[in-house]
């Protein structure tokens, strides 16, 4: 079975080919928009959409080149069909969608979640059910993984995403964009205990998780002066790692009532922090489950994790029609509360 992935749900333009036999990644490209994004600070989604667009076609013809293959090899066209940036998600559905139909391929609308979710099953052999600590820019949620499609969320965030607080705290810093890389480098020569932030949720019922008052914190520490970057880089690296540890250790216990869980997954972008990845990696250990977190690599957007996911979901018939309509939010777990303090209760 060999896959295509299209992945165009943010800043990234990715595409990849992808088998179920190894070697399993046969090509793996990412066009990153950090230059065209940077002067801004953050992502711009009208940008980003039309970076796509130029670019896409391009990383299609290299990635199957790379892979030695033509069309006619593919069984399938995956694409990211969200959530994300709605004008970028539409880019890499309507590409996919006009590849299946003159090619008479099978169409999939990976949801980027479960992209992510899926990832660490495409280097790893992790059984279903396992527990999964989903944490990137735009997503910091747990979540119990069932099956392909099956997921139960126990616990979300209520206000921002561990992911944008590094990217917001790097930007009170000046320490450029993307955030989470560079809070990282300068925390490697900081001390935080120079710098006391707070611990949003720390120690509270639930596997919920809140990030907007360390944000608020950290802006006030800035704005008073006094403290070097690095330290406050150190500062807010350790509050933020303490809260997901806290988190995830009460959704471990939680996720034992639920179902036979012997693995702790975590994926999405900050997943590639090392101190975050040593920390999981000690708690998985002390609770006497694997741990399993996907190269650096595959924690950021990529088209391999679509084009997995894609397999995943073929194997089981999963296919979509071409009257699929992109969806800026699409949530793993539909029947999970959108409320405020949505998780499950420990």
């Amino acid at each position: 079975m060999l896959v295509l992935g299209i992945e165009t749900s943010c800043d990234e333009t990715a595409a990849a080919v992808v088998a179920d036999a190894a070697p399993r990644v046969r090509a793996n490209l990412v066009l990153s928009q950090l230059a065209e994004h940077r002067p801004y600070g953050g992502v711009v989604p009208e940008i980003a959409a039309r970076a796509h667009l130029d670019h896409l076609d391009g990383l299609i013809a290299r990635a199957l080149a790379e892979a030695g293959v033509e069309f006619e090899a593919l069984d399938a066209v995956a694409a990211t069909g969200g959530p994300g940036l709605i004008g970028g998600v539409m880019v890499g559905v309507m590409e996919a969608k006009a590849i299946a139909f003159a090619r008479g391929l099978r169409f999939l609308a990976v949801n980027h979640l479960e992209g992510h979710a899926l990832s660490a099953r495409l280097v790893a052999e992790v059984a279903f059910p396992f527990l999964l600590l989903l944490v990137s820019g735009g997503h910091c949620q747990l979540l119990l993984v069932e099956g392909v499609g099956r997921y139960r969320r126990l616990g979300t965030t209520i206000d921002d995403a561990a992911g944008e607080a590094f990217d917001k705290g790097a930007k009170l810093l000046g320490l450029g964009y993307p955030g989470g890389p560079a809070i990282e480098r300068a925390a490697a020569s900081g001390d935080a205990a120079r710098v006391p932030l707070p611990r949003p949720m720390l120690g509270r019922p639930g596997c919920d998780f809140s990030f907007s008052g360390l944000k608020t914190a950290l802006a006030r520490r800035v704005a008073a002066g006094g403290d070097a970057p690095a330290d406050c880089a150190a500062a807010l690296q350790a509050a933020i790692i303490d809260c997901l540890l806290d988190r995830t250790r009460r959704a471990i216990s939680l996720s034992r009532r639920l179902a036979p869980v012997r693995t702790l997954v975590a994926a999405g972008g900050v997943a590639a922090n090392r101190a975050l990845r040593d920390g999981l990696a000690a708690l998985a250990a002390d609770s006497g489950l694997a741990f399993v977190a996907p190269p650096a690599w595959l924690c950021t957007d990529n088209g391999a994790m679509i084009a997995w996911a894609g397999i995943e979901r073929l194997r089981l018939g999963l296919v979509d029609e071409l009257d699929f309509a992109p969806r800026p939010r699409w949530p793993l777990d539909p029947d999970a509360p959108a409320a405020i303090g949505a998780g499950v209760k420990a």
